[in-house]
């Protein structure tokens, strides 16, 4: 009962050859084994019973009339739907030249004729064991990657639940509402859409890179939590050691991030916040601080954050409109932004929020 029950479940396996005495043969072969066999004369009717019964395994004579063997077997490799179907050659002829010919079109294995029940069986049997266990690691390795992405895509919810509680910290020491601070992300992220089509900074710029720059632009001012309160609340200038104390909140901002960084993996996301905060006020021609880096020294990430965070400066705190604020920075090309960054600033301002 157990054994009509197996090859009521078994799939088929394919025997293709034009001697009947064969193909009877190995049809009480394969019955024997416990598994269904599917009879076809040649290569022609073969392909029809692979589209409909898709087998297990496939029994191959080489030489018949319409389509050979070889033939066949290279139209079942070169098809993604039948490439992994076991392929087994069976022939009268034992030239070296025939089975190397069968292994190079993708055939699994060689058996000659006259059959010999023990060997076709144990050679059968190894190869639908193989095909099967072939297909449980596909599927093992499927559901890794399943498990794999669903624990990669919580870590990135984790990530970001960082940042955005970091954000919330930034936000409460600059004194800027969240409508702000999405402006300047969303402004950013505007910029580096521009600088991604260019010739120059093309190569550089990654989708990847744009989201992590939109989302961590506003870490800029992290720092800020190290400044006297009146400081950063002062409207008037401030003398040289309130300057050099508010300067240091680049470097401030740069540890914290470096720190939290250090602590757990957040792929790059971090790497280029801690940029961010650490040289957006540096300046194109070494004038900046912290470190008075200049040119191509200064991260990208950095130049583009400096740039964005002084236009919305001049638009929402000095309410000055979009020409004005241009041409106020424009004053500043060469010594604080670099010429091409503007240029290109200049041309999607329309764009800018």
């Amino acid at each position: 009962m157990a054994h009509e029950e197996k090859k009521r479940e078994a799939r088929g396996i394919l025997i293709v050859d034009d001697v009947e005495e064969n193909r009877f043969v190995l049809r009480d072969i394969i019955l024997d084994m416990g598994y269904l066999p599917i009879l076809t004369e040649n290569g022609v009717q073969a392909l029809k019973m692979v589209e409909r019964c898709h087998p297990q395994l496939i029994i191959l004579d080489i030489a018949m009339p319409q389509m050979d063997g070889y033939e066949f077997c290279k139209i079942m490799k070169d098809n993604a739907d039948t490439r992994d179907i076991p392929i087994v050659f069976i022939s009268a002829f034992d030239n070296p030249a025939d089975i190397v010919q069968g292994f190079t079109l993708g055939g699994e294995d060689y058996i000659t004729k006259p059959f010999i029940p023990e060997v076709v069986k144990a050679r059968v049997g190894m190869h639908l064991k193989l095909s099967k266990a072939k297909k449980d690691m596909v599927e093992i390795n499927r559901q890794l990657q399943v498990s794999v992405n669903e624990q990669l895509k919580q870590m990135e919810i984790e990530k970001k639940d960082v940042i955005y509680a970091l954000l919330r910290v930034a936000e409460e020491c600059n004194g800027y509402n969240e409508a702000y601070t999405a402006k300047l992300g969303a402004n950013c992220r505007i910029l580096a859409e521009a600088m991604q089509l260019s010739a120059t900074y093309g190569s550089l710029i990654s989708d990847t890179y744009i989201d992590t720059i939109e989302l961590t632009a506003p870490l800029c001012n992290l720092g800020y939590v190290a400044v006297p309160t009146d400081i950063l609340q002062r409207k008037g200038e401030l003398s040289a050691e309130e300057q050099a104390l508010f300067a240091k909140h680049t470097v401030v901002g740069g540890d914290i991030l470096k720190d939290i960084r250090q602590v757990r993996d957040f792929n790059n996301s971090l790497d280029i916040a801690e940029e961010i905060a650490r040289y957006h006020h540096e300046n194109w021609d070494g004038s900046g601080y912290p470190e008075g880096r200049k040119g191509e020294e200064i991260p990208l990430s950095a130049q583009i954050v400096g740039i964005i965070s002084a236009y919305c400066t001049l638009t929402q705190d000095n309410g000055m409109d979009r020409r004005d604020a241009l041409e106020r920075m424009e004053r500043d090309v060469g010594r604080r932004y670099k010429p091409e960054l503007f240029d290109i600033l200049r041309r999607i301002a329309k764009q800018l929020q």
